[in-house]
């Protein structure tokens, strides 16, 4: 977790320091105590002054690794200082239940930090806005116009399949490629397509690769936080210039989209999303106060770029590494792929239902390498009980799905990549967030992730197709480096390079 200290702090008299970091000790001191004769979480050791346990959390060892060792020592359910707030971690599937569920309201806001005040249009992002109506009436206008099982469908047969098409191509001329960039540029090139059409990919209107690299500056400030977001009292002295050149930024790029929307005819059916949310987002600016029209419809493609680009790259990279390292289930995959679709022809979104194997490996990568290893935190906004202990209002909540995922109580042998689990002891477990909770790679409750069939769609019919297409082999022929790097996304830290052989005929890559 970066931090971000405002150069305005280094202007402050000595005498003026001291005297605002007293104030700050009593007002942490007040707030921490304020609820210390109520049942508590036990709180982990370590923190220091002021800023808690933020230093524990900030390197070299990834936080998720660090907060697992913690819950060896302190249990599935304690507490963490972040600053002023508290943090309530939580390991274990029946807390998370209770807070997912029992709790899903009271923990329905998200923690409000600078950069993404700055960056997402002062929270018209619906995916990090409050919990109320407004983000109610965003995320179902974005379910029912590009995550519905129809729109999904449609994608799969259109825009995945020709992007796929242009990655096979290109694999198949180079014969060795670095993988991760690839499933970075595949998800880039389909979520842009998605939410801007044939503009997105219009270089008159956005020219070369500014959008790619507005996007991926933006992931990286995404995660920064400034001593602002751990110590409120020092919002006066805080200095966003760098989140609103990173927001402004993206934000040239979706207008310049959304203004050629407009002129070529937004009452022409564009078939892409942003196209069809003009007349939504005029419908939304008129029932909601605070954002214009353009500005919702910005927010909302933003919010949906960010969220499938970076954890659909993630996915696809991490189960190739464990294919990579477990090549007799690799073979499997292999033999599913050759029994029910062959080699005369290019695996298809209608051959997904009979590779069950494949879903099997899908599943079983999520579990181990889920794409947000920490869920994305929330913020509670009232007290409540979770197993059985008092959490005040304004305590961040923080799952550990890495940690969650790996219970031994659920998942015999936790550290074995074994898909076969999922079509035998754990066939009937499914991660959608609302029966399930000892599987929760994309959330759950009312926050859960709305686009999970259209990331599995994305995963299944890319690995499906990269394996029937290639024999890959490492350049080395040793173990793929499964090192992960910081970020709220969970990337593969090096790249992943390797040699493809062609296993279909030359006429099906063209």
């Amino acid at each position: 977790m970066d931090m971000a200290m405002p150069m305005e702090i280094g202007l402050l008299s000595s005498y003026g320091f001291t005297a605002i970091f007293c104030i700050a000790i009593v007002l942490l001191y007040t707030t921490l105590t304020k609820h210390r004769e109520k049942n508590l979480p036990p709180e982990a050791a370590g923190g220091r002054p002021l800023i808690g346990h933020l230093s524990l959390l900030s390197g070299p060892e990834l936080p998720h690794a660090v907060l697992s060792d913690m819950a060896d020592k302190y249990g599935a359910v304690f507490t963490i200082r972040l600053g002023a707030k508290r943090g309530l971690i939580i390991s274990s599937w029946e807390a998370a239940k209770e807070c997912l569920t029992t709790n899903d309201v009271v923990f329905g806001n998200r923690p409000k930090t600078s950069a993404i005040q700055h960056m997402s249009y002062n929270f018209a992002m619906f995916g990090f806005s409050g919990y109320g109506a407004y983000w109610r009436e965003l995320r179902k206008i974005s379910v029912l116009n590009l995550l519905s099982n129809h729109k999904v469908a449609q994608l799969g047969n259109d825009l995945l399949e020709h992007e796929l098409k242009s990655m096979m191509r290109s694999l198949n001329s180079e014969g060795k490629a670095e993988m991760k960039k690839y499933f970075g540029d595949l998800t880039l090139n389909l979520m842009a397509r998605i939410v801007a059409g044939d503009v997105g990919s219009d270089k008159e209107v956005v020219e070369g690769d500014k959008w790619r690299k507005a996007i991926k500056e933006f992931f990286r400030m995404m995660d920064v936080l400034t001593m602002a977001d751990v110590l409120p009292f020092l919002k006066w002295f805080e200095n966003t210039k760098e989140f609103e050149r990173t927001g402004g930024e993206l934000d040239g790029v979706l207008q310049a989209w959304l203004d050629e929307h407009k002129k070529r005819n937004r009452l022409e059916e564009s078939g892409s999303f942003m196209g069809e949310m003009i007349g939504s987002a005029e419908k939304v600016a008129r029932a909601f106060e605070g954002y214009d029209a353009d500005t919702i419809n910005k927010a909302t493609c933003q919010v949906l770029m960010l969220g499938g680009t970076y954890t659909i790259s993630a996915t696809l990279t991490w189960t190739l590494c464990l294919l990579l390292n477990n090549r007799d289930v690799l073979t499997k995959a292999l033999e599913e792929l050759d029994t029910h679709v062959g080699r005369a022809r290019r695996v298809q979104s209608s051959d997904l239902s009979n590779l069950v194997y494949i879903r099997a490996i899908i599943k079983e990568t999520l579990r181990l390498y889920p794409p947000a290893p920490i869920l994305p935190p929330r913020e509670s906004v009232a007290n409540c009980t979770v197993a059985g202990y008092h959490i005040p209002a304004g305590t961040r909540l923080m799952i550990n799905a890495w940690k969650l995922h790996r219970d031994p109580r659920i998942w015999s042998d936790p550290l074995k990549f074994e898909p076969e689990r999922f079509l035998t002891d754990h066939k009937e477990i499914d991660f959608k967030g609302g029966v399930n909770f000892e599987l929760v790679p994309f959330g759950g409750g009312r926050r859960v992730c709305p686009g999970i069939s259209f990331s599995l769609q994305v995963v299944e019919l890319t690995i499906a197709s990269l394996l029937q297409g290639f024999d890959i082999e490492t350049l080395s022929d040793e173990c793929v480096d499964m090192r992960g790097s910081f970020g709220s996304t969970n990337m593969k830290a090096t790249p992943l390079e390797v040699v493809l052989k062609p296993r279909l005929p030359t006429t099906l890559y063209g």
